[in-house]
């Protein structure tokens, strides 16, 4: 109830709640209002919105924009998501054995953070994209290979100025062991930023996913955002309407989570709470 009231008084953060929601409902609900296959040739090409029984259009060949709008939806969000899991999991790994042992590991681990931080990350996810073959799997990994050293600093931080309080003491006079006490001790005390930096991450793996398609290095086989948008590029004079909403839904989507990251930080945050 404490965080439900702390996260209610963001009212940007509910409005991008509610704004996430009817995103989520949309692409849960797509094979049922748009049931064809999106990349279906399904009338007229380039047929401006509410014409030719086409709601917002349709591109050069045909294809229904909203239905691609709707099942973009799905790939999006399943992307985003899939990839934060893995880049979060990644990075707690890291952060976690290099803040909790220090000295050597540390050092190796921390290295290795700052060689993949030095390189430029959408340059980074273009080049594994390409080497693996464009796909759902590849787009995933290489989301999560750029994006987990932030995870895992944020950890480290967060471990070292832990591991020498009185009750991770008390857990080694016990005789516990090293996973037990990570695990159980010193990870849910840290897992508020992690869920905040969490949140925002989906929202950069979208922008990711959505430039990878728009380069033509998504998968060709499933419909998305970025697809779309690197489909009507050279049409932009012409049917505007083929770019301009998938780009507004990608625009709408990453600012939700934005703003659900933002009323989560205000929830979440102990100074926050204690100012309440």
């Amino acid at each position: 109830m404490a965080f439900w009231k702390l996260f209610a008084r963001n009212r940007g953060a509910v409005i991008g709640l509610v704004i996430l929601v009817l995103i989520t409902v949309m692409a849960a609900t797509a094979g049922l209002f748009f049931p064809q296959d999106p990349f279906s040739l399904a009338g007229q090409p380039m047929s401006p919105p509410g014409e030719n029984g086409f709601l917002l259009g349709s591109d050069s060949l045909g294809r229904d924009v909203a239905a691609g709008i709707a099942h973009g939806a799905k790939t999006s969000l399943l992307i985003g998501l899939l990839a934060t899991l893995v880049a979060v999991f990644v990075g707690i790994v890291m952060g976690a054995l290099a803040g909790y042992y220090g000295g050597f590991i540390d050092n190796l681990l921390m290295r290795l953070t700052e060689m993949f931080q030095t390189i430029p990350s959408f340059i980074f996810a273009i080049l594994l994209v390409a080497i693996m073959k464009p796909s759902i799997e590849s787009i995933v990994i290489a989301i999560a290979v750029v994006s987990w050293p932030a995870v895992a600093r944020l950890v480290r931080g967060e471990f070292l100025s832990l591991r020498n309080r009185e009750f991770v003491q008390a857990c080694h006079t016990l005789g516990m062991s090293d996973l037990r006490i990570m695990l159980g001790e010193i990870l849910p005390n840290c897992l508020s930023p992690v869920i905040v930096i969490g949140s925002l991450m989906v929202a950069t793996a979208i922008l990711i996913e959505s430039g990878l398609a728009f380069l033509g290095l998504g998968d060709p086989n499933i419909m998305s955002w970025g697809f779309q948008i690197g489909a009507g590029r050279t049409l932009l004079r012409s049917a505007w309407w083929v770019c301009t909403f998938p780009g507004i839904a990608i625009l709408l989507t990453v600012l939700a989570i934005n703003l659900v990251g933002e009323g989560m930080n205000d929830a979440l945050n102990p100074r926050l709470r204690e100012r309440s």
